[in-house]
C-alpha cells in the first residue's frame, strides 16, 4: 500500500461506475439480456468490447451529446457491426438497466466511514443526471454532490469536468483526492491535472497508460480508510 502525501483533501471525488457501482456486471447482465432471443451466436463479452470502443468514440466527438443519446447509438453500431439485429427496445434496456446497478458490497459502508471522520464527498461522472440518480439513490445518502458530463457538456479525460466538480464544490485541486477504477479515463485526467489519485484496480485487466503510476492502488474501496489513516488524514 502506497503513502499518499501532502495536505488532508477536503473532499473525496469518486468515479461512479466501475468505482462505486457494478458497472461490467451490470453491462453483462444487460447485454446478455438484449441479445437474447436475437439468434445470434455472438456472446456478451465481444458486444460489450465493441459497444465501449464505440461508446468512448462517440464521447470524444463534438458536439457533445447526452449520455442516453451517446449509448443508443454506440449500442445500435455495436449490434449493426457484428451483424446482430437492432430492436426498438434495445436502447432502453440498457438506459433502464445502468440506472438501476447497485454499489459494490464494501461502498456504502466505506462512505460512511468517510462521512464520520469529516470528508466531503462528490462523483464525478460520464452520464447524465437523471440516470446517475437511481445510481446515488443506493448509496446511503452519503453523496455530499454530484457532478456529470451533462451539467459540465464535457466527458472525462477532459479537463473542463474536473474543473466545474471542483467549482461546484469551492476547492482547489490540491485540496482533493480522486478515487477511481478507470485507468484511460480518469487516471488519464488525473496525471495531466496533477490531482493526487487512488486506482481502485478490481481485476478487470484494465491497466494504466504509458506506465502511469498512481498514488496508492487498493484491490477494493474498503481499504481507503486505512490508507487515509496511514497518511496521517483519518
Amino acid at each position: 500500500m502506497a503513502m499518499l502525501t501532502g495536505p488532508r483533501p477536503t473532499w473525496i471525488t469518486f468515479d461512479c461506475y466501475g468505482t462505486l457501482v457494478q458497472w461490467d456486471e451490470g453491462l453483462r447482465a444487460a447485454v446478455a439480456e438484449i441479445l437474447a432471443g436475437k439468434g445470434t451466436a455472438i456472446d456478451a463479452e465481444r458486444l460489450i468490447a465493441t459497444y465501449d470502443r464505440h461508446e468512448h468514440a462517440l464521447e470524444q466527438t463534438p458536439p457533445h451529446r447526452a449520455f442516453k443519446a451517446i449509448v443508443g447509438e454506440a449500442l445500435d453500431r455495436a449490434l449493426r457491426d457484428l451483424g446482430v439485429a437492432v430492436g426498438p427496445g434495445d436502447a432502453a434496456t440498457l438506459v433502464d438497466a445502468i440506472a438501476r446497478m447497485p454499489p459494490f458490497p464494501e461502498v456504502v459502508g466505506t462512505l460512511a466511514t468517510l462521512k464520520r471522520h469529516g470528508f466531503d464527498l462528490c462523483i464525478v461522472s460520464n452520464t447524465d443526471d437523471d440516470i446517475i440518480a437511481g445510481n446515488v439513490a443506493q448509496l446511503g445518502g452519503h453523496i455530499d454532490r454530484v457532478v456529470t458530463a451533462g451539467q459540465a457538456g464535457a466527458y472525462k479525460p477532459a479537463r473542463r469536468i474536473f474543473e466545474v466538480a471542483h467549482a461546484a464544490i469551492g476547492v482547489r485541486r490540491d485540496a482533493v483526492l480522486h478515487v477511481c477504477a478507470s485507468p484511460h479515463l480518469d487516471l488519464v485526467a488525473t496525471r495531466a491535472l496533477g490531482i493526487r489519485d487512488v486506482w481502485i484496480d478490481r481485476g478487470t485487466g484494465r491497466r494504466p497508460a504509458d506506465g502511469y503510476r498512481p498514488a496508492a492502488v487498493l484491490p477494493s474501496l474498503d481499504g481507503l480508510p486505512d490508507l487515509l489513516a496511514a497518511a496521517g488524514w483519518l
